[in-house]
């Protein structure tokens, strides 16, 4: 028997999964992460923390059904994307990480537009000047923690950071070195001048692995500190969203993952480069692929912001009738119209990452009336994401990349209002998932692979089934047209 480990470095959760090859899940575990925003606009974590979840996680792994750790034959690591993790000489954390959500670096990202022609730079680095960039982040470490910034060694994301726990070493998987703005994308490697350009010392960025290559194995100390074995190959990992996009099936160019979880994400795979300032460029876990994506700042996390702020009668009601107060909003928006009666929000509830890039954008809500309860807004908010995602395909379309075939994942993928809405906004089938855990498993499979386990990517696919498919209602056709160009003339960019 052979057995695989994927584990996610979440932003609000660390999750773990064991799979036994070639089809089977033997059990998942979690554990939950903080998440500070100690300033407007800021988010970090405590790196130790996801370490000490991935300890927890891994034993709870392995006793489910008391496997011997002698017969876990990789680990993977996936997760969010670009967190940053700074390191001194000793490998000691410098300070909490920052992370990909951040907003606090608008101003560097202003400068450092002033300072390069932004054309030339989406060429060579495949992403736009934009806080996504880590140099960003590492320009405002600069400019307000110049004690922590000068004792700069190594600089990781959040899988790298985990992969340094567990094997000692330190290397940055591609996709981080990519988004982070680091790579030359004509020639795929680590650009000494893109380096430079974030003020670091030489050496801070370590060198950079493929997601299936062997980083090295479990060190005799990792390995009792998580119950596994040591020497235990553990590979480059992945970006969270590619993970979760390859697993669910998003391995041929058309086909695309919209991914509801705590922000909104878009995926499609494409063989060719085509960098666009509008959206992200990552490599796709199959070599030879790319995964352009966007990814909004906000999805399930501004829902829950919506039941904490408004909803408190709601979920009494809910608990009454022992349902989720999501499935009781759900049902209002039901006997809501489809428009909401004229009710539009712009959810830029943490200004907006793809495709606007603005750290300033806000939330807005227009046409609203004393004719309209919480139903209508809960609709319109679910609406909102759909008319989002419809402004990323368009931008996909724009590139010239195909979009024909829709998958839908994650937690909010379960509401049946809001996938029929995303189903008529966009006026195409989507596919729902059965038994799809996220980025644990795309993961799980690409350390597999990359230790030899295994010689088909496909073969990840059996662990995913086909649930049902949301068909368009032709209908709403005319009214969501007319929302949507409300929907895109709302947001004004800052002068």
């Amino acid at each position: 028997m052979a057995y695989v480990i994927g584990l996610d470095i979440g932003t609000t959760s660390t999750i773990g999964i064991l799979i036994e090859l070639p089809e089977r899940v033997v059990g998942l575990a979690s554990r939950p992460v903080t998440l500070s925003s100690p300033h407007h606009g800021w988010a970090e974590e405590d790196p130790a923390e996801w370490w000490e979840n991935v300890q927890a996680i891994t034993q709870e792994l392995l006793a489910i059904e008391g496997t011997d750790p002698a017969d876990v034959g990789a680990v993977g690591v996936t997760g969010m994307l670009p967190a940053v993790v700074l390191l001194d000489e000793e490998g000691n954390v410098l300070r909490p990480s920052i992370q990909q959500s951040d907003g606090r670096s608008g101003r560097e990202v202003e400068a450092m537009r002033r300072e390069r022609d932004e054309a030339e730079f989406i060429a060579k680095a495949g992403n736009g000047i934009n806080q996504q960039l880590v140099t960003a982040k590492l320009r405002w470490i600069e400019k307000h923690e110049q004690e922590v910034f000068s004792r700069i060694a190594t600089v990781l994301g959040s899988y790298d950071f985990i992969n340094f726990k567990l094997t000692g070493k330190r290397a940055v998987e591609q996709n981080w070195a990519l988004e982070a703005g680091f790579v030359d994308v004509s020639r795929g490697e680590l650009d000494d001048d893109l380096i430079g350009w974030a003020h670091l010392p030489a050496g801070a960025i370590p060198p950079k692995i493929a997601s299936h290559e062997v980083l090295g194995g479990l060190t005799e100390e990792a390995a009792a500190l998580t119950g596994l074995q040591a020497g235990t190959p553990v590979v480059g990992g992945a970006a969270d969203m590619v993970a979760s996009a390859f697993g669910a099936g998003v391995q041929e160019a058309g086909d695309v993952l919209l991914k509801f979880g705590g922000a909104v994400d878009i995926l499609t795979a494409t063989d060719k480069v085509r960098p666009d300032p509008r959206l992200f460029l990552d490599y796709h876990l199959i070599p030879g692929l790319f995964m352009p994506n966007g990814c909004m700042s906000t999805g399930g996390s501004a829902l829950n912001w919506f039941i904490a702020s408004f909803a408190g009668r709601e979920q009494l009601a809910a608990e009454a009738e022992d349902i989720s107060v999501y499935r009781y909003l759900d049902r209002l928006a039901e006997n809501r119209p489809a428009g909401a009666e004229g009710v539009v929000i712009l959810p830029y509830l943490l200004g907006e990452k793809t495709p606007i890039h603005d750290p300033d954008a806000r939330g807005l809500i227009s046409g609203l009336t004393l004719s309209h309860d919480i139903g209508h807004l809960w609709r319109a908010l679910l609406e909102s994401y759909a008319y989002a995602l419809r402004h990323h395909i368009d931008v996909l379309n724009d590139m010239g990349l195909e979009t024909t075939r829709f998958l839908v994942s994650d937690g909010g993928a379960q509401s049946a209002i809001w996938m029929q809405i995303v189903a008529d906004v966009l006026q195409q089938p989507v596919h729902c998932l059965t038994g799809h855990p996220g980025s644990c498993l795309g993961v799980a499979w690409t350390a597999a692979m990359g230790a030899g386990l295994v010689d088909d990517w496909a073969g990840v696919s059996a662990f995913v089934g086909q649930g049902p498919t949301i068909t368009p209602d032709a209908a709403n056709k005319t009214v969501y047209d007319e929302a949507y160009a409300r929907f895109r003339s709302l947001y004004q960019p800052h002068a």
